[in-house]
């Protein structure tokens, strides 16, 4: 476990190649799961648990680690099978997802591989809406599923979705302006169009980096001036073939999208991405979910859209 635990520590520098490393481990059975590396702080044996009276099932305890006190949480019944042992036989592994950090009890950890996004593909089209995978990939003749655990946290813990009173500019002219927004999960996805329906803004959604660039192309073919037609791309950084590092690379490297305004909006760690936000040339980091904070950042792209279409 400690070679896993320092492992850990050394992975920012595939950041911005289109590649990632993936953390596996088992629940209750043979299956084998994954998860981002960048999103593990620690991986420890579990540790004892503090019980909340009327807790959700999900939840085993809180756990006191270093000075914080942490949720953690039964990833087994989160993805709706069979609840692990709570003797203390498993293994948590500590994460930060959208601004908090939890514990996921495990049954055990594998191992850490490397792989490249475009190894890494959208859950089978058969899944269904319920399916709690984000993507899948093969390793060792095998398929690991990574699973969408921002589906499962919203389940968990809920989070207000509405954007607030007052923070909405009524006077701001959105019905023909346009943006795209690009996310792997299907609940970021839909948060974020709910948000930009209450502003009145139109979108196109796209479901990774790939298919993005695919519609951006696509409108280039078409004759669509895009600096006129799109105010902004919205992208999550975490996606199967494509990720939002990428992406944004190639948006700069093609004439007709190099001027595109584009936020990334993602759930890893703030201050590492910033430093990437630059490295890759786009123009705002933005971390999930606040729908006031994602209103207020839409509202001033808008206004700036719309006054260089006035003057131009």
């Amino acid at each position: 476990m400690s070679s896993i635990l320092a492992e850990v520590d050394q992975r920012t520098q595939l950041a911005g190649h289109n590649r990632l490393e993936l953390l596996l481990f088992r629940l209750g059975g043979k299956q084998r799961f994954g998860i981002n590396v960048f999103k593990v702080k620690e991986v420890i044996t579990c540790p004892p648990l503090t019980q909340i009276p009327e807790a959700h099932p999900i939840m085993c305890g809180v756990a006191h680690l270093r000075g914080q006190t942490v949720p953690i949480l039964d990833l087994s019944m989160g993805v709706g099978a069979d609840p692990l042992p709570r003797d203390g036989s498993g293994y948590v592994i500590v994460s930060e997802y959208n601004r908090s950090v939890q514990g996921f009890l495990v049954g055990s950890v594998d191992r850490i591989i490397n792989m490249s996004w475009d190894q890494i593909q959208p859950p089978p089209r058969g899944a269904g809406k319920e399916t709690y995978l984000t993507a899948v990939t093969e390793f060792e003749g095998e398929l690991i599923e990574v699973i969408d655990v921002e589906k499962i946290m919203k389940e968990i813990a809920g989070g207000e979705e509405e954007v607030s009173e007052g923070v909405i500019d009524e006077q701001l002219a959105a019905e023909d302006q346009h943006i795209l927004v690009v996310d792997d999960s299907m609940v970021a996805r839909n948060q974020v169009k709910r948000v930009l329906d209450q502003l009145g803004v139109s979108s196109t959604l796209a479901r990774d980096g790939e298919e993005a660039y695919r519609i951006l192309a696509g409108w280039a073919e078409e004759g669509k001036d895009l600096d006129h037609f799109l105010t902004m791309v919205i992208s999550d950084i975490e996606m199967p073939k494509m990720d939002g590092y990428t992406l944004t690379t190639k948006i700069r490297q093609h004439p007709a999208m190099q001027n595109l305004y584009i936020l990334l909006h993602t759930s890893l760690s703030g201050v590492f991405n910033q430093a990437m936000v630059e490295k890759v040339g786009a123009n705002r980091f933005l971390a999930k979910f606040e729908p006031d904070e994602l209103a207020i950042a839409v509202q001033e792209k808008l206004r700036e859209h719309e006054a260089k279409r006035a003057a131009a």
